[in-house]
């Protein structure tokens, strides 16, 4: 029985870890651009778009569908940079077990 507890003590402690890691990650933001720094834009943790900047450079030629690819490439690569930290995060919380995550059913990060 001593082992049990000592178990769901640990497990309580990786439970706090992750809810902290997931409360820094709802706090970091990343930002993002595209086009050489034509279309940037930043993103919360929680996937929040919180700002766009557009060159004024992008409007000289008028093409709405360049401006909309630019758009649409600042924000993946920002969800490719918010989805890194996560991974990262949840690794540290983690600690040694994080080599063991995927072979735990329904323990995503």
């Amino acid at each position: 029985m001593k082992d049990i507890g000592n178990l769901m003590k640990q497990a309580q402690g990786m439970q706090q870890k992750l809810q902290g890691a997931q409360a820094r990650l709802a706090e970091t933001t990343v930002e993002a651009a595209a086009g050489s720094g034509l279309v940037t834009l930043a993103l919360k943790g929680s996937g929040e778009l919180t700002a766009l900047h557009i060159s004024d450079d992008v409007f000289k030629d008028g093409d709405a569908e360049t401006l909309a690819d630019l758009i649409l490439a600042a924000h993946a690569d920002a969800k490719s940079r918010l989805d890194a930290a996560s991974q990262t995060l949840m690794q540290q919380a983690m600690g040694p077990l994080a080599g063991l995550a995927g072979g735990i059913p329904g323990l995503k990060f």
